[in-house]
């Protein structure tokens, strides 16, 4: 009954917490969206914690920055743990191991759908004959041709391809992995809940 109390307690927090690290997360995102005092505070309550996750370089490229869907994916494993503690009783070594990969997933499924959803953007801009040249289609392909570039060298082994044609290849593979990453993960997920310890 006591372990259940504490277990909710924490559930709740780390929930209130992810939710405050997710408006921190936009706000960033949006300068001049600081919400003065306000968003002052949330900085002092949540900059640490994510400062944290920013510190691991592989989470970091040039661009972009995924600590914080790392740091959100933390978040959610704790919270996902506490519940099961909260309503069981207890939790198994499998069960933990299956909220990690879950967590893991998320992270990765998120990418996927990202790249996927460009990609899709950018073949649909490319039809339209929209300007290329526009600053927004430039970031769009300076995201995506590193990605775009590998698949395609692996499915076509150099061989000479229109934009296009890369762009559909590219989407397609992404939407592929998406797909088949989701149910391998299910199925591991499975796995390891059902172990005995």
């Amino acid at each position: 009954m006591v372990v259940s109390l504490i277990a909710k307690l924490f559930g709740a927090l780390t929930s209130l917490y992810m939710i405050l690290c997710t408006v921190r997360v936009f706000m960033s995102w949006a300068p001049g969206f600081e919400l003065g005092k306000a968003g002052r505070l949330l900085a002092s309550i949540v900059d640490p914690f994510l400062a944290l996750f920013s510190r691991i370089r592989f989470l970091r490229t040039d661009r972009f920055d995924f600590s914080p869907i790392a740091a959100l994916a933390f978040l959610s494993v704790a919270t996902n743990m506490f519940s099961t503690i909260a309503l069981t009783g207890r939790i198994s070594i499998g069960f933990v191991l299956s909220l990690i990969l879950n967590a893991l997933w998320s992270a990765f499924a998120f990418v996927f759908s990202f790249m996927s959803a460009c990609s899709l953007l950018r073949i649909i801009v490319f039809i339209a004959k929209w300007n290329s040249l526009h600053p927004i289609w430039v970031v769009l392909d300076s995201i995506l041709n590193p990605v775009l570039y590998r698949i395609n060298k692996i499915i076509y082994r150099n061989r000479a391809i229109d934009y296009l044609q890369g762009l559909i290849t590219g989407f397609l593979v992404l939407i592929l992995f998406r797909s088949l990453g989701g149910a391998v993960v299910r199925l591991l997920s499975s796995f390891l809940i059902a172990l005995p310890i």
